[in-house]
């Protein structure tokens, strides 16, 4: 995985996509020697956001062998706030 300032990214946005794109690298964004972020591709955000998906069927699924109580909408709302 590449490493790349953020202040030399905005210099180099287009080169640092291509490699993405094309040449299927990472490169992560770094400010202060910490990173910030990873450019991914389309492709790599789709697989993390099928891998989180299957990891939330599966924590329901848990949630439910354990028996746990169920809450209607309404309620969660409430409780949430929203």
């Amino acid at each position: 995985m590449q490493h790349v300032l953020a202040s030399e990214l905005r210099k180099n946005l287009s080169d640092a996509i291509n490699r993405v794109v094309y040449a299927g690298e990472r490169v992560t964004i770094m400010r202060r020697n910490r990173p910030l972020a990873v450019l991914v591709s389309v492709e790599d955000a789709a697989i993390l956001e099928q891998i989180e998906d299957r990891m939330d069927v599966a924590a329901a699924q848990k949630a439910i062998e354990e028996g746990g109580e169920s809450i209607p909408w309404e309620d969660a709302k409430r409780q949430l706030g929203l």
